[in-house]
């Protein structure tokens, strides 16, 4: 017995749907998405097979191969309260609009007086900041220690407050203690990376992760 030839026709599915539902993603992304400003300086740290990555609340110190070293905190709130103290210590004064500016800097690598002149200068203009010399961080002018001093007693009082929160609502708590790094061009001398130890333990800080490259592991 032959079968009937459908009456129907062949199958059609209507896309407009989920063209217009691509188009409507596409559109909140691009008006919820910030945009993550250009780091100040590029390393190329050495590789190994390390695989362990460094968390989202984290203080790090970045070494170039020259030696200078720039500053960098996660956490915004903590970056923004850093910078409250050290303004109070060093008498340098910051307006509203160039302390929102900061909150979004990766790192900076300058001396807290060109600070504010830093900040206002255009993310093109801060990859040729002059003078760039690195945070100072010798025996009578270190400005590095007592920025991480700073950012990490912030941070470690925002993270508590977090802490505290999330038990007084019974929710589950994920987040790890802010952790301290180190990250320096392969090239750079150790001497340079030895300066910033030394401010590290100055300040009873003794473990620190040191940022590599991953590459492959060695076969057997």
């Amino acid at each position: 017995m032959s079968k009937k030839p459908s009456k129907g026709g062949a199958p059609s599915l209507d896309m407009t749907p989920m063209v217009d539902l691509a188009f409507l993603l596409v559109t909140f992304f691009m008006l919820t998405a910030s945009f993550r400003m250009a780091e100040p300086v590029t390393v190329d740290p050495p590789s190994s097979i390390g695989e362990i990555t460094l968390p989202d609340n984290h203080i790090m110190v970045t070494i170039d191969n020259t030696g200078r070293a720039f500053f960098g905190i996660s956490n915004a709130e903590a970056k923004v309260n850093a910078l409250a103290k050290m303004s109070e210590k060093y008498g340098v004064k910051f307006t509203d609009q160039q302390i929102k500016k900061f909150s979004g800097l990766p790192s900076f690598g300058v001396d807290i007086k060109d600070l504010p002149r830093y900040i206002d200068a255009s993310e093109n203009d801060r990859m040729k900041f002059q003078p760039q010399k690195g945070v100072p961080l010798d025996s009578v002018n270190n400005q590095l220690k007592d920025w991480i001093s700073n950012a990490g007693v912030e941070a470690v009082r925002i993270y508590e407050r977090a802490k505290d929160q999330a038990k007084a609502s019974n929710q589950e708590f994920k987040a790890e203690k802010p952790r301290y790094a180190i990250k320096c061009d392969s090239k750079t001398k150790y001497i340079f990376v030895k300066d910033v130890v030394k401010t590290f333990t100055d300040l009873k800080i003794f473990q620190f992760n040191l940022i590599t490259g991953l590459e492959a592991k060695p076969t057997e």
